[in-house]
């Protein structure tokens, strides 16, 4: 199993927003990581910066970042495109970010 971690950005303003919906979270959403293998996955937020920081174990092919061939993923980035810094298919702009210490 990989754990994978990558930066978003917040649209100023949108942190609320970004909090209720994911309180929400669809189902289907919920559904599609766990079927395509990703797991223990969480986001947190530096409110200074409206940085959003993701972390996920990954045992399939797939993160949840590659999953834009899929219906509902559409929908959500669609869902979350107006608060959050996107490209052009809606997906958020995510950065990768290289892992320089691990301890269990």
């Amino acid at each position: 199993m990989e754990r994978l971690a990558f930066k978003m950005k917040l649209k100023p303003g949108c942190q609320e927003e970004y909090r209720r919906r994911h309180a929400q979270v669809w189902p289907e959403i919920l559904q599609l990581l766990k079927e395509t293998g990703v797991s223990d996955y969480s986001i947190f937020l530096d409110e200074e910066t409206d940085l959003l920081f993701a972390v996920q174990k990954v045992s399939g092919e797939s993160n949840s970042q590659q999953l834009g061939h899929v219906e509902v993923q559409q929908r959500w980035w669609s869902y979350m495109a107006d608060i959050m810094e996107v490209n052009p298919d809606d997906s958020p702009i995510s950065i990768p970010l290289s892992e320089v210490f691990h301890a269990d």
